[in-house]
């Protein structure tokens, strides 16, 4: 057992973290993770961490280890973005924390998912952490990008960069078998698809809805026959992604809003009613904007997914027409791809892959999702 088994096809990574967890002299206050979505730079900074409260390195049966990978170890805290920006205010809180005394390890750890959502106040709040870092206090930052381009120059300047790639195909499959205990076939064929994304492949290997979802998105450049086709796909995508993001939040918003009713003393009597209940209502307002925000997150989250999948499919149309001997993004439905290299000149195929991309761009910008996809669908059916 160890915290590194979880870190999939990234062994150069591994052999360095590693290393400067065993060696004092290889180690610094700050590192900057980087690496395409799926790679598993989350993952490879929580073991990180646990190599470096580990007494053994990283040995993954301590308590230690156990807790810091469970993510309850009072000595490594995390921030999981969930909205569109980590704010200044949380930013300040985390720093704060981190920069107490330890209390049962050797080092006070935070680790930022997604810092590439720094806004420019909390940047500038981390930034002044990192320059002037206490002797216990590593920051371990993670950036879903192959470059260190999209966080702050004056941060990354700071950090040791760590870059990750996307793991093989091969390597997806077997955490699949041996961790999660799917069959062979599901296995090879989850991670055929999934692009060296471990989450992808895991989820669509397990979820039979995931599944469908991929094949209506698979079957659409084929079936835009007409304007009319266009609108009603994309109106379709936008109202899957909406009730995939209120199915994610559903519940949980249910419950957050009662734990603040219970926290703020609901139906509560005596002097003190009237001013909790002023409070109240501000906390309300501040939990609904947290909501609102981390649903329209999971939205472009889910539209994300769904830009994925199209820039694959046109990116297969590109290689079969080339006639390139290279691995297909979605290799069951190869018979669709080699229809479209048919049916389409190469230039079209490549305008059609530069609108799926330009409507991320959009998404990125804030466009409204209803505009950026319909334009997006609309370039599809014109080529």
């Amino acid at each position: 057992m160890s915290v590194w088994q979880d870190v999939v096809g990234q062994p150069s990574a591994v052999a360095e973290l590693s290393a400067a967890a065993q060696d004092p002299s290889a180690m610094t206050h700050a590192w900057l993770f980087t690496g395409p979505p799926g790679s598993g730079r989350s993952v490879a900074a929580r073991a990180f961490a646990a190599a470096l409260e580990c007494a053994r390195h990283g040995c993954g049966e301590c308590t230690a280890c156990r807790t810091i990978m469970a993510g309850t170890h009072a000595d490594v805290r995390e921030v999981v973005p969930e909205g569109l920006s980590i704010s200044v205010k949380e930013t300040r809180a985390l720093v704060q924390l981190a920069a107490r005394r330890p209390a049962t390890g050797r080092y006070q750890i935070l680790i930022v998912q997604d810092a590439d959502r720094l806004g420019e106040r909390a940047a500038n709040a981390l930034l002044k952490a990192i320059e002037e870092p206490s002797g216990h206090t590593v920051f371990l930052l993670c950036a879903p990008s192959d470059h260190a381009e999209d966080v702050p120059i004056t941060i990354r300047s700071r950090c040791r960069l760590v870059p990750l790639r996307s793991p093989s195909a091969e390597a997806v499959a077997g955490v699949l078998v041996s961790r999660d205990g799917f069959d062979p076939e599901t296995a090879d064929w989850a991670a055929a698809v999934a692009g060296g994304h471990v989450g992808r492949a895991r989820r669509l290997a397990r979820d039979a809805d995931a599944r469908a979802r991929r094949e209506r998105v698979l079957d659409i450049p084929l079936r835009i026959r007409g304007l009319g086709d266009a609108f009603a796909y994309a109106d379709e995508l936008v109202r899957s992604a909406k009730a995939e993001a209120a199915e994610l939040s559903g519940t949980r918003d249910a419950a957050e809003r009662e734990e603040l009713a219970v926290a703020m003393g609901a139906g509560g009597t005596g002097k003190g009613a009237a001013a909790a209940a002023r409070g109240a209502k501000a906390a309300e307002r501040e939990l609904e904007r947290q909501q609102k925000s981390r649903s329209t997150r999971n939205q472009r989250d889910a539209l994300d997914r769904v830009i994925v999948d199209l820039a694959g499919f046109y990116r297969d149309a590109l290689i079969v027409g080339s006639g390139a001997r290279v691995a297909l993004a979605n290799p069951d439905r190869e018979s669709d791809v080699r229809q479209a290299a048919r049916e389409w000149p190469a230039e079209s195929v490549l305008r059609r892959l530069e609108a799926v991309l330009a409507c991320r761009e959009a998404l990125d910008r804030n466009v409204k999702p209803e505009i950026a996809v319909e334009a997006m669908l609309i370039a599809l059916h014109q080529g």
